[in-house]
């Protein structure tokens, strides 16, 4: 299927695959992307396009306003962090800072709405006003609270906003999205019990053995999945690090003993289930082994829900550049984005585009140290924000 936005920005392909090369051999975390932010507002700049940067400490927004008469305005959006990861790709233009890469896309995001801001900055042939909105700190920094707080949406009036993300593990030009909850929520919980310790191999009946009582706990973890959480919903429940004692000193038993885990819902009512539970286990085993305990849930991003008019809106403008069939319903996922503040704000959707193998004939996860964003699906990535507007605001000739 023929697109004039696809074949126009192939022209382009080889200048926005250099930024995103030199964006992911720079990479940046969460509320520290400044090379990135100010890469971006230049990009912008240099296309006419109205910017405003610091939006949420280093958030950048670009304004286009379309040269028909419209009242219609949306936000289209884009992460700019890396994470705290080893790069192990090999490639030319590899991570320059030790331990830190671009093993989600987000360069290549920030790079295809780079290209939808060329492309609308030259065809303003729209009824209404795009909102390109760079978030910072994606990945649980609070990036997309930070801009929230700092008047995202106050500022930038938005009737809907949308979000786009690769994935490796759709084919390549393969769009995929769901009505509703999409994307899970991500917390974490902090429990400490204590108690007085002593010497596990003389005096055992002395002490208040809190190794244990975290055993007990850890196993009984899974008890509030398969038992309280109602049968037709999900949640997960993992154990991520468990500290306490010393390995040089195995026969004195620690007096505190800490596990940390995530959990990951769907609807807010598990949510909270899942918090008063882990509080009441900890509670209550800490007590028939006579040790305190300390439980912390700290809630990350919610749930991220599509909504469904604007999920409609979604389908339909990868639908005119691909055939219906590479437009799937996806399973909700498990991993979370707080892309999904920015959906409790205002009507959207969040998209995921098939990024496929690479040039290796690979197509390593996210998070991973081999992960590398395909710059292949740069032109498809444009057109469908392209789409999107001419969906929107009845864009001609895109």
């Amino acid at each position: 299927m023929t697109n004039p936005v696809i074949d126009g920005v192939k022209a382009w392909l080889p200048e926005l695959a250099a930024i995103r090369q030199d964006i992911h051999a720079h990479p940046e975390l969460g509320m520290e992307e400044t090379r990135t932010a100010a890469l971006v507002a230049r990009e912008l700049r240099a296309l006419g396009i109205e910017v405003t940067e610091g939006v949420g400490k280093l958030g950048v927004v670009g304004t286009i306003r379309g040269s028909r008469p419209g009242q219609r305005v949306i936000g289209l959006r884009a992460d700019m962090d890396a994470l705290q990861i080893h790069e192990q790709t090999g490639m030319p233009y590899a991570s320059t800072t030790p331990g830190v890469m671009h093993a989600c896309g987000h360069d290549g995001h920030t790079t295809m709405l780079l290209g939808a801001a060329r492309w609308l900055a030259a065809h303003r042939d729209f009824a209404g006003t795009v909102h390109l909105i760079f978030q910072p700190a994606e990945e649980g920094r609070g990036g997309a609270r930070a801009m929230i707080a700092d008047g995202l949406f106050d500022r930038f009036p938005c009737d809907a906003v949308y979000g786009l993300h690769n994935a490796p593990t759709l084919p390549q030009g393969v769009f995929g999205t769901r009505t509703g909850p999409a994307l899970a929520a991500s917390d974490r919980f902090i429990v400490t019990f204590r108690g007085t310790g002593g010497h596990g191999g003389s005096s055992p009946h002395l002490a208040t053995d809190v190794t244990v009582v975290q055993a007990h706990f850890v196993l009984a973890l899974q008890s509030i999945v398969s038992r309280n959480v109602p049968a037709i919903e999900a949640a997960v429940l993992s154990v991520g690090s468990i500290e306490g004692g010393s390995p040089v000193s195995p026969n004195v038993m620690p007096s505190a003993i800490t596990i940390t885990g995530t959990a990951r819902s769907y609807v807010p009512a598990v949510r909270d289930l899942l918090e008063k539970r882990i509080g009441e286990l900890a509670q209550g085993l800490a007590a028939s082994y006579g040790c305190t305990a300390e439980a912390i849930y700290r809630r990350g991003s919610p749930a991220l829900v599509n909504h469904k008019e604007q999920t409609e809106v979604a389908r339909a403008a990868a639908r005119t550049f691909v055939d219906s069939a590479a437009v799937k319903v996806m399973p909700p996922i498990t991993g979370a984005e707080d892309f999904a503040l920015m959906l409790e704000a205002r009507p959207g959707a969040f998209m995921f585009l098939g990024a496929g193998t690479g040039p290796d004939g690979t197509s390593p996860e996210v998070h991973t140290p081999h992960y590398n964003f395909n710059d292949a699906i740069i032109p498809l990535g444009v057109a469908y924000w392209v789409s999107l507007v001419e969906q929107e605001m009845g864009m001609a000739g895109a």
